[in-house]
């Protein structure tokens, strides 16, 4: 894949199936990878937010990576997560999943040290440095505490030809529209699901999806009917499938609550997450139930 790679459409941000004691469900993972693939998803980004990339260590982190990558066995693109705060750390995965044979690598903007701008424009710009595959930044400020400027994008899209895709998780359609007025050559990625019409129409070109894990047929049709730029349709789409993309999803926060759905609906043997992650409560897990039932997932 090369530096210019325009990426479009559905990747699903893969949860990462455990089995009852915390150890990863492997088998569970490549089933997963396939059944992605076979429902038409555009790419799979192992290991982000979505696949607890926080509590997995280096080694599993990698196993992960190289797993999706065997799998998916160059169906569709891998978008390896491998940021971190320590940009020596962000290297060093960056380089392994390369071996690996991700096709691209989703940067965050480093979380809880909360650098500058210019700190953060050094941090991404020697990443890429270290890697000729396409770097998509990833700028989260709910969980990280910082955005990452439509100035600093801008200028790592004209210093480093390979970064010129953004997952935009902010929850601002504003931020899209500055996005593409500042720097049109960079492509924009909605971090979030239920922002997915607004988004396209404001000049975004796909989704970086966590309920593509349960629906992804649901999602692809969805964006692909946004891209298309019929908006009746889509807003029919949207209107039935909202529960989905939103409290079926989010109710208690991610990947708490797309695990719970995907094990009720018989696509995870278990909801393990890994503390200090915990499994949703009674109450939730009846309202999850629910709302599975009243969509007819």
């Amino acid at each position: 894949m090369s530096a210019e790679h325009t990426f479009r459409g559905v990747f699903t941000a893969l949860v990462t199936p455990m089995h009852e004691n915390g150890d990863i469900d492997w088998e569970r993972l490549e089933s997963l990878v396939n059944s992605q693939i076979e429902e038409d998803v555009d790419g799979l980004v192992p290991v982000g937010t979505t696949g607890e990339s926080p509590t997995l260590n280096t080694k599993e982190h990698i196993g992960v990576i190289k797993t999706v990558v065997k799998v998916a066995a160059g169906r569709v693109p891998i978008i390896a997560g491998t940021g971190s705060n320590s940009t020596e750390e962000a290297l060093h995965l960056t380089r392994q999943a390369d071996i690996a044979g991700a096709d691209a690598f989703l940067q965050v903007a480093p979380y809880y040290n909360k650098p500058n701008q210019e700190g953060l424009f050094q941090h991404f710009k020697k990443i890429a440095g270290n890697t000729n595959k396409p770097l998509i930044l990833y700028s989260i400020p709910g969980r990280c505490g910082i955005d990452i400027a439509v100035d600093t994008v801008a200028r790592l899209s004209e210093a480093c030809p390979n970064v010129q895709c953004i997952k935009e998780a902010g929850g601002e359609v504003d931020r899209v529209r500055a996005l593409k007025a500042a720097c049109p050559q960079v492509t924009v990625l909605s971090g979030d699901d239920g922002l997915i019409p607004s988004f396209i129409e404001a000049g975004a070109e796909g989704v970086i999806s966590v309920a593509s894990n349960l629906a992804p047929g649901i999602l692809k049709a969805l964006t692909d009917t946004c891209l298309a730029g019929d908006k009746e349709k889509a807003n029919a789409l949207y209107n039935e499938w909202k529960p989905l993309l939103t409290e079926l999803v989010f109710l208690d926060g991610n990947p708490v609550t797309i695990k719970e759905v995907m094990f009720q609906a018989g696509r995870l043997a278990s909801p393990r997450v890994r503390l200090p992650l915990v499994r949703t409560n009674v109450a939730n897990q009846t309202r999850l139930r629910e709302l599975l039932q009243s969509i007819n997932l």
